[in-house]
This record gives C-alpha cells, sequence and structure tokens, in this order.
C-alpha cells in the first residue's frame, strides 16, 4: 500500500445513498428541524397581515377599496379636466394646493388603515391560569366550584371610580378605556370604534391619523366641491350653462360624488373635534360613560380640563410603541428525537445484527484493506469501482456474490441431510469460507447461519475420518 492511505480503495464510490425509506443505517436521534416563524403567522385575532408583517389590517377590506376607489377616481378627474383650465383662468396655486391635500389625505389614509391600532396581547396559558387562581382567591371559591359573572375589578382614576371588566376571550383584565372588538376579536387600548371606511379598528396607536383624515378629506372635498363649481359658473359665462355641462361631463361627476359625500365627511370631522377636545372616545360618548345624566358626581377623569390641553395630548403626544411585536420570531420547541426505525423486521435480521448494524455506519473512512487480504480465484477484486449501493435491502459484498442464493450455497458446502450416499472430503479438499470484512453490517443473516453449518459439517467430517482410520487398524 503506498504511503499516504491511497490504494485501491481510494477510487471506490459509493452513488446516490437513499435515506427516503427506513434503515438500521439512520441513526435514532435524529433531530427534527422546525424553521423560525414570525408571531403574525400565528396571530390569533381576525386581521390580515402584508409585507411580512409590516402592514396589519382588519379582514373585512372591501369598503376600504371603495374609498380609496372613490378618492382616487375623484381627484384624478379633478386634477385630468378642472385644474388645467382653472390655473390658466385663475391662479396655478389651485394644483398645487389640492395636489398637496391630496397626498395628505392619502398619507394619513394609509397610516390609519396599515398600523396597529394598540391591539392587547392575549395572555399566555401560565397567565391565565394564575389569573384564574386570583379570581378564585378574590371570590372565595375553589378551583371546581362556582364563579360569580361578571368578573371585574375596580381602580380609582383622578377620584374616580373606573370598573375594569375580564375578558374571557383575550384571557385578562382590560385596561381602562379598553373595549374587545367583535370584528377583529382583539382587545385595543383606548378603542375608539372600528372604521370600515380605513378597513381598521382605531384606537390609541392611530386616533391621531385617523382624525387628521377625515379633517383633511373634509378639506379636499370642499376645496373640489368648490372649484368644480367655479370652473362650471365661468365655462357657463362664455358658452352657456347646458353647453358648459357637455364640454365638461366629469366635472359633473366629481360635483355629484363631492355634493353628496362632504356632508357626511364634515360631519364626522365636527363630532371627532368635539371628541378631542372634551377627550373622549366614540365608545365612551356613545354608552354616555361620563355622561351628567349618570349623577352630578360623574365626570370624565381622563380630561385635562383645558381644550387646548386635550387637543395637545391627542394630536402632539408620544405614540407608544406596538405591544404585540408582530414581526417577532417565535421560540422554537425543544426539538424531539425521532422514533428509531422499524426497518430491521423487515429485513428478517437477528437483534445481533441490528446491533452491528448500527455499529458499523457506510462510510468511505473504514480502514483500506488490500486485494491480497480479499482476493478470490476468478472474482475481482477491491481495485474495481463498486456497485451503487441503498439502504433499501442489505446487499452483500461485491466480492461474494455467489453467497446469495440457496443454490450457489449448495454447490460450494455440502447441507447436513446430504451426507449418506457421498464421500467424505479431507479437511484438504473441504474448500474454506471466505473471509468477511469485520464488522461489516453487509452480509446477510441467512450466509451467517449456512457458515456455521458448514464448520460444523467439518468437524463432524473429521471426527468420522478418524473412527474409519482406527477401525481400518
Amino acid at each position: 500500500m503506498p504511503p499516504g492511505g491511497g490504494g485501491p480503495m481510494k477510487d471506490c464510490e459509493y452513488s446516490q445513498i437513499s435515506t427516503h425509506s427506513s434503515s438500521p443505517m439512520e441513526s435514532p436521534h435524529k433531530k427534527k428541524k422546525i424553521a423560525a416563524r414570525r408571531k403574525w403567522e400565528v396571530f390569533p385575532g381576525r386581521n390580515k397581515f402584508f409585507c411580512n408583517g409590516r402592514i396589519m389590517m382588519a379582514r373585512q377590506t372591501g369598503v376600504f377599496y371603495l374609498t380609496l376607489i372613490l378618492i382616487l377616481v375623484t381627484s384624478g378627474l379633478f386634477f385630468a379636466f378642472d385644474c388645467p383650465y382653472l390655473a390658466v383662468k385663475i391662479t396655478p396655486a389651485i394644483p398645487v394646493v389640492g395636489g398637496i391635500l391630496f397626498f395628505f389625505v392619502m398619507g394619513t389614509l394609509l397610516r390609519t388603515s396599515f398600523s396597529d391600532p394598540g391591539v392587547l396581547p392575549r395572555a399566555t396559558p401560565d397567565e391565565a391560569a394564575d389569573l384564574e387562581r386570583q379570581i378564585d382567591i378574590a371570590n372565595g371559591t375553589s378551583s371546581g366550584g362556582y364563579r360569580p359573572p361578571p368578573r371585574t375589578k375596580e381602580v380609582i382614576i383622578n377620584g374616580q371610580t373606573v370598573k375594569l371588566k375580564y375578558c374571557f376571550t383575550c384571557k385578562i383584565f382590560r385596561p381602562p378605556r379598553a373595549s374587545h372588538c367583535s370584528l377583529c376579536d382583539n382587545c385595543v387600548e383606548r378603542f375608539d370604534h372600528h372604521c370600515p371606511w380605513v378597513g381598521n379598528c382605531v384606537g390609541k396607536r392611530n386616533y391621531r391619523f385617523f382624525y387628521m383624515f377625515i379633517l383633511s378629506l373634509s378639506f379636499l372635498t370642499v376645496f373640489i366641491l368648490a372649484f368644480v363649481i367655479t370652473h362650471v359658473i365661468l365655462r357657463s359665462q362664455q358658452t352657456g350653462f347646458l353647453n358648459a355641462l357637455k364640454d365638461s361631463p366629469a366635472t359633473v361627476l366629481e360635483a355629484v360624488v363631492c355634493f353628496f359625500s362632504v356632508w357626511s365627511i364634515v360631519g364626522l370631522s365636527g363630532f371627532h373635534t368635539y371628541l378631542i377636545s372634551s377627550n373622549q372616545t366614540t365608545n365612551e360618548d356613545i354608552k354616555g360613560s361620563w355622561s351628567n345624566k349618570r349623577g352630578k358626581e360623574n365626570y370624565n377623569p381622563y380630561s385635562y380640563g383645558n381644550i387646548f390641553t386635550n387637543c395637545c395630548v391627542a394630536l402632539c403626544g408620544p405614540i407608544s410603541p406596538s405591544l404585540i411585536d408582530r414581526r417577532g420570531y417565535i421560540q422554537p420547541d425543544t426539538p424531539q428525537p425521532a422514533a428509531p426505525s422499524n426497518g430491521i423486521a423487515a429485513y428478517g435480521a437477528t437483534q445481533s445484527q441490528s446491533d452491528m448494524a448500527a455499529a458499523t455506519p457506510l462510510l468511505q473512512s473504514e480502514p483500506s484493506l488490500t486485494s491480497d487480504e480479499l482476493h478470490l480465484p476468478g472474482k475481482p477484486g477491491l481495485g474495481t469501482p463498486c456497485a451503487s449501493l441503498t439502504l433499501g435491502q442489505p446487499t452483500p459484498p461485491s466480492s461474494l456474490p455467489n453467497l446469495t442464493s440457496e443454490a450457489a450455497l449448495t454447490d460450494i458446502l455440502p447441507l447436513k441431510e446430504e451426507h449418506v450416499g457421498h464421500q467424505f472430503l479431507t479437511p484438504e479438499e473441504a474448500p474454506s469460507p471466505p473471509r468477511m470484512l469485520a464488522g461489516s453490517p453487509l452480509a446477510h443473516s441467512r450466509t451467517m447461519h449456512v457458515l456455521g453449518l458448514a464448520s460444523q459439517d467439518s468437524l463432524h467430517e473429521d471426527s468420522v475420518r478418524g473412527l474409519v482410520k482406527l477401525s481400518s487398524v
């Protein structure tokens, strides 16, 4: 064997070893790979996510697309058919102001629709169990006893008693001013309302953008309606009213859309201006939580007592970070070892062979053997390339191809039942079985069994031969 580990075994290669079928060669402790997933992929609420969790919306987004179409179509017709005429006849500042309002409206709309409104994370199983124990202790009941509804807690905010209600879906006591949205199935902090026109809930984190959206949309609608009417008046002075309508049919469509929209939009803007100035939410105003009708001592504990301060806090205060961390990674579970394969029974192998197969993997790093050690007459040596092996059925070594069939085994080694009528062979004439590779898992159980019978027959032949010689003497 030449130095450096080279030799006939260097050219021996195993190609296309199949690992899909179960086999004793497979390690029983193979671990399963679990791909890292983000939290938005398993979010329990009824929301839709886009751009890998960066965009969060409600599932019902049909009205939101209607809002986009109305704004884009109306503004597009205005810039295409009215602004060129108005820029020449009046001033070029009209399309500039209209463009600024349009981009501001679109920016605040998308910011409201695509952001987290202030969703509160649900309790983990451990947190929910701990909270259940606290409720049981507070109610004086055991874990299996009756739990009196409703579950509430009372806190005092600026001298006013506020009840905290328990959410049976999120398994938490909702903080003050929070409420559970039935459409999104989430508890939202400082919940105002669910707005289908923006396709999202309106809460603590996106209320200011919602207010800016409806306020700027009111200005844009009034702006377009005013200059559309101006355009029709200027044209009617030149060609008449009917001819002016025929010359610019898009102007008529814009006027109709803006006329029927401006009332609801302006009214909604005024209502939310009142809410901001008094530091209330739509939910609180509809329920009358701080109405004087409930009592003289009932007042809004969240108001700062000043309209200017309330507006500054709502519109200019800091935005709290999102609490759900929707783009964070989920901690993977501990990998469990895979179940050991049960392919040994299919091959009919014994337990000793399975232990040998597990202890001796099929690798190219086995000790190199020369062709003189394992050479049989008329058989190829180890210098020839090895055949393709798979892990499906155990295959004997290429140097013993005749040991796989019963006919070949009976030709080489006579069986015990065939001793009658045959001459006994001397130990020199009996063919010795070829040596197996030490520790190789490729020997078949039938081959090992027949070789064991052959060694017993040789001993029997020697004893009979000795008896014959003694009797002749």
